[in-house]
């Protein structure tokens, strides 16, 4: 039954986007954790995915813990595919890193993201209406935007779960 309730949960709060899908999502500029600042528009011809990240929630700890994100990043970021981790967590809340603990994270996490934002002000998360995390969102390289959502039908922390779960992202990225 908790399964249910939040499986409800979570497409009652994707049901209404913010951005249409089929439609350019808006540019943005955040800085990375590199240090360099990032435009949306910089990755402008290319497959993109945004992922809101958090390595402090339950639910992106199953997909990292699992190495199942890992291995998705290192499949599409290997084929061409761009994929920003954006961190939109406010300093002194919980998920907040600066960029040394952003580029820690991704080190001790072995993760195949191209960038990580840092979204402090909640600007762009706002923008994007990222509710969740991890929220994904795959923009083609004709700048528009095929998929906004869950990476999978199963919103639960249980990793042994991802072996029967249906997975969103991969199969919007193989179309693109």
């Amino acid at each position: 039954m908790k399964t249910l309730a939040a499986i409800l949960f979570l497409f009652a709060s994707l049901s209404s986007f913010a951005l249409e899908t089929g439609k350019p999502p808006p540019d943005f500029e955040l800085k990375a954790a590199s240090g360099k600042s990032v435009k949306l528009s910089d990755y402008k011809g290319k497959t993109i995915v945004l992922k809101w990240l958090n390595h402090g929630c339950p639910f992106v700890r199953k997909h990292y813990d699992s190495n199942n994100m890992q291995s998705l990043q290192k499949k599409y970021t290997d084929k061409g595919v761009v994929w920003i981790s954006i961190i939109s967590s406010a300093e002194g809340n919980q998920g907040y890193v600066d960029e040394a603990g952003a580029l820690k994270d991704k080190a001790s996490n072995k993760a195949h993201s191209t960038e990580i934002l840092l979204d402090p002000t909640g600007v762009v998360g706002k923008k994007y209406e990222a509710k969740t995390t991890p929220h994904m969102f795959i923009i083609n390289k004709d700048q528009t935007l095929v998929y906004q959502g869950g990476i999978d039908n199963k919103p639960d922390t249980d990793k042994e779960s991802i072996k029967t779960a249906k997975n969103f992202v991969a199969p919007a990225l193989t179309c693109r």
